[in-house]
Order: C-alpha cells, then sequence, then structure tokens
C-alpha cells in the first residue's frame, strides 16, 4: 500500500531477533513506502541520522506525551509540511524497551511529537496490553494512518489491510494454541480483552507511572 508519509520502524534487537508475532515487521511489509531500522541508540544509526538531518523532511517521532502534536485534534496541517516529506518514527518495543531507546538517543528526544487518540480499544487477543490505550505497533500505524487522512496530510486506500492481517495472524495463532499436536502452545484459552484484568499492587502502580505519558513532560535534549 502507497503512503505519501514515510514510516521509519526503530526495532529493538530483542523485537527484530525473538518476537515471532511481530506486529511491526507485519507492518512493514504492508507499507511500500517504509522501512526497518534495528538498533537501541540510534544517535549511532547513520540511516536515522540522514533521514534526521534532511532539510526535505519534517521528521517527527510517534510518541504521547506532553507538547505532543494530536493529529486527532488537527494539531498537524499540510501547510506545516511545505514542500517537504513527512518521516515518521516509531519505536517497536515493549514500553519499558521504548522508553530505554529514547533515553539512549538524544536526537530522537529533540524531535516534535506526534500522538492521536485511539478510535478503539486495542484488538489484541493473543496479548495483554499493559495498560488501555496501549495499542500494538499495527494497531498504531493504522490509527495514524486514519488521523492522517482526516488532517489532509496523506490517504489511506486499504484501512482494512493492515487490521485483515492482524486478525489472521492471530487467528493463526489461536488455531496452534488449540492444536494438541503441538508441543509448546498455550493449553488454556485465551480470554477477551475486555474482560481481563489490569494489574494490581505494586505492578500496578508501577505501570501506571510507566505509562502515564500524556501527562509527563517530554525529557529535555541533551547537551
Amino acid at each position: 500500500m502507497a503512503t505519501r508519509t514515510h514510516f521509519v520502524f526503530l526495532m529493538h534487537p530483542k523485537e527484530f531477533k525473538q518476537e515471532k508475532a511481530g506486529t511491526g515487521r507485519l507492518t512493514h511489509l504492508c507499507l511500500a513506502n517504509s522501512e526497518i531500522q534495528m538498533g537501541v541508540e540510534f544517535d549511532l544509526n547513520e540511516r536515522v541520522q540522514e533521514l534526521i538531518a534532511d532539510p526535505g523532511n519534517l521528521t517527527m517521532l510517534v510518541y504521547p506525551s506532553a507538547g505532543a502534536r494530536n493529529l486527532s485534534k488537527g494539531d498537524l496541517h499540510p501547510a506545516d509540511l511545505g514542500d517537504r516529506r513527512l518521516v515518521v518514527f516509531l519505536i517497536d518495543a515493549t514500553w519499558a524497551l521504548a522508553k530505554k531507546i529514547l533515553r539512549l538517543s538524544p536526537s530522537l528526544q529533540r524531535l516534535p511529537r506526534l500522538m492521536f487518540t485511539p478510535s478503539a480499544p486495542s484488538r489484541y487477543v493473543i496479548k495483554q496490553q499493559p495498560v488501555d490505550g496501549c495499542l500494538s505497533t499495527l494497531e498504531a500505524s493504522h490509527e495514524l494512518l486514519i488521523a492522517l487522512e482526516r488532517s489532509g496530510l496523506d490517504q489511506y486506500p486499504l484501512p482494512e489491510q493492515l487490521l485483515g492481517l492482524f486478525a489472521r495472524m492471530q487467528d493463526y495463532q489461536l488455531r496452534c494454541a488449540r492444536d494438541p499436536a503441538r508441543a509448546g502452545y498455550r493449553r488454556s484459552p485465551y480470554s477477551a480483552p475486555a474482560d481481563r484484568v489490569p494489574p494490581q499492587g505494586r505492578t500496578g502502580a508501577r505501570r501506571t507511572r510507566l505509562f502515564n505519558l500524556a501527562d509527563t513532560p517530554a525529557p529535555a535534549p541533551k547537551e
């Protein structure tokens, strides 16, 4: 699927090498104008730094925080781009590892930030999201494209493509889990995402602090 926006998935090595149901890789395979860059300290990544330094690009980091432009509220307009190409970086990792990547990459910290208001809760059946509002990389890309189209910044010609692939991937995993001949798969059924109980106690408190992103000021750039 062609898009005007260039998507760059900044993939943590654990996601790149170990995650078998990685939705960032699936999203990349669907979007012609996208690429994957693997790493942790992206100040050392020549390709990422090339994209940031190119005056023909408007590079933004998709990361919810205070001061981020909310596409769903019309905070970014075609006039903001001018003749530049919009390049969006999406960190593809667990939230804890995403914060580590950001901490170790001052050039990413300095980028203007972009966010959106999800139109639906996560559809992830085979994994539990840490808190409400968290989405997989594929779902986040879908929501971002919806918001970009509504803002007049891009076109989203096949909105069913990403979610359809997401559903088929999960259906396959569910069939494997139900197959007694397959060793290593879970044997208990998956509960519906809406029925899951969020973490309580110390774990719940820690995750609340970690994911209270929208009310947390963006980190100051490091010199």
